[in-house]
């Protein structure tokens, strides 16, 4: 993959670091190659996803590591180029690309920037309504949450992304660093598949391509605005394979995560 200087994307480009919440690298690689992903096939790569290493095994672990500068590990070279970083002694994967900040997250270290900093919530370590919940929004100049974009919503990526557009309206004079945890392929989501009662790996992909229908939503409110757009699984989850099932365990299909990142209205 063709590295970014994140150096030149820092003060010119919209920001907007998206996490797939929950989604496998072997189910979204399939439905990109089955042409299941048309609107999202526009923007990847020819190959599709890139399959990394999740840096946690479920939400919470994951996002304090995503929001430090630590994506998903890339497989095939682990050590390569990071794009952000948080200012760390012994750093092997902070070199002349990447990012670096004083700060203790991407958060504020964009804040700094004069970015305007604002988070779309999803799962239930986004909902406000407990102390844990409000730890990762608290880092934003601005948060939003409700039933409608959570998991028990089927039409949450839907809503999730109008705000967003919102969001850009309010903000056109701003740069923007906006980080959406979509929550459709978490569990509940056994409604994407017609007849279903229950989850499974058929309707953790039917959630994909929900996502991939609304897409066309968030892509129209940056239309005309230089964004770079970084899309990553948080972890994946298990569906009784090997007997494991959910995540938070240390399986191949928790681990292996899809990642992509491309560019809009370059400068």
């Amino acid at each position: 993959m063709l590295m970014i200087n994140a150096n030149k994307i820092v003060g010119d480009y919209d920001i907007v670091l998206i996490t797939l919440d929950t989604l496998r690298y072997d189910v979204s690689q399939q439905l990109f190659e089955n042409g299941k992903l048309p609107q999202l096939q526009k923007y990847l790569p020819a190959s599709g996803w890139e399959k990394r290493h999740a840096p946690g095994s479920f939400t919470y672990a994951s996002h304090h590591a995503i929001f430090s500068g630590f994506f998903p590990t890339p497989i095939e070279e682990p050590k390569q180029e990071r794009l952000f970083a948080t200012q760390f002694a012994g750093s092997e994967t902070s070199l002349s690309n990447t990012f670096t900040f004083e700060e203790a997250s991407i958060i504020e270290g964009l804040k700094a920037k004069n970015y305007h900093t604002a988070c779309i919530g999803g799962v239930g370590f986004f909902n406000k309504r407990t102390a844990l919940s409000r730890v990762f929004p608290s880092m934003f100049d601005e948060s939003h949450w409700e039933d409608r974009l959570g998991v028990t919503s089927p039409f949450s990526t839907k809503y999730q992304f109008e705000k967003a557009r919102e969001i850009v309206q309010q903000h056109q004079k701003n740069r923007l660093f906006l980080f959406i945890n979509i929550s459709a392929i978490h569990q509940p989501n056994y409604f994407y598949e017609k007849g279903a009662t229950k989850d499974s790996i058929v309707s953790h992909a039917k959630a994909l391509e929900y996502v991939d229908s609304q897409w066309n939503i968030l892509m129209d409110a940056f239309k005309d605005r230089p964004t770079l757009f970084l899309l990553m699984g948080d972890h994946g989850t298990a569906y009784g394979e090997d007997g494991y099932h959910g995540h938070r365990l240390a399986h191949e299909v928790v681990w292996n995560v899809p990642y992509a990142e491309f560019l809009i209205n370059k400068k």
